[in-house]
């Protein structure tokens, strides 16, 4: 099959690119990417993508709450493949977040970083925690593109570029929460103020940049985010 923008798709599934060996989907905040436990928890982005293509195969996840680009292998071989260029951070991602407050831009380059470790918080999972004695090296890159009032509670806000360097669960959510300017609407990590102020996670997965598993042709993908 020739890759292609706009194949025929099940309704509530946004496919940005597919051909013979993935998939690239544009996924709504509020879809679960894989089946969680109990049977109000079964649509999800595999199960929609696997009505039309039977052969598709999670290769990374997205939270529930947050929305964009998510990849999908078309085969075994290819699963192991992406996996394992995510591993070996060959694959580039980069989101766009609104966070509570005036976040001034870093000095020099324009990117700032988050070097902060995270640990799972046993007692209240899923929360994660930074820990400094426990914590897994986990490092963000971030720069300002602009600040904004956002939401119908009012109140200053800042539109953030995230780069993840390493993907631990929550990453993102965490280190912003860390600087004191949590994303708006995050139900977990954000105050009740940050919470009422959006709808939903303000976090959106915009941009995915790989070398094709078969023929290592440079592919990157683009989704804007709805917020």
């Amino acid at each position: 099959m020739a890759p292609t923008d706009a194949p025929a798709v099940p309704p509530g599934l946004a496919c940005v690119y597919a051909d013979d060996d993935l998939l690239v989907f544009d996924k709504p905040s509020g879809l679960l990417c894989v089946p969680g436990r109990g049977a109000d928890k079964q649509d999800c982005l595999s199960a929609r993508a696997q009505q039309q293509w039977p052969d598709a195969l999670i290769v990374h996840r997205l939270d529930q709450a947050t929305s964009g680009l998510v990849l999908m292998a078309r085969s075994l071989a290819v699963q192991r493949s992406l996996g394992h260029a995510f591993a070996e951070r060959q694959v580039h991602k980069r989101y766009q977040a609104v966070v509570a407050g005036t976040l001034a831009p870093p000095q020099g380059s324009g990117w700032g970083v988050i070097d902060l470790p995270i640990a799972a918080d046993w007692e209240r999972r899923p929360l994660r925690v930074i820990d400094t004695e426990r914590g897994k090296p986990s490092v963000t890159e971030w720069r300002v593109l602009a600040a904004e009032g956002h939401g119908d509670h009012g109140g200053e806000s800042t539109r953030v570029e995230l780069q993840p360097v390493t993907g631990r669960t929550h990453q993102l959510r965490v280190h912003l929460a860390a600087l004191g300017h949590p994303i708006l609407g995050d139900r977990l990590y954000a105050d009740a103020a940050a919470q009422a102020r959006a709808p939903r996670l303000l976090l959106h997965a915009t941009r995915l940049a790989l070398n094709h598993p078969r023929t290592a042709a440079p592919l990157q993908f683009h989704a804007p985010p709805p917020f």
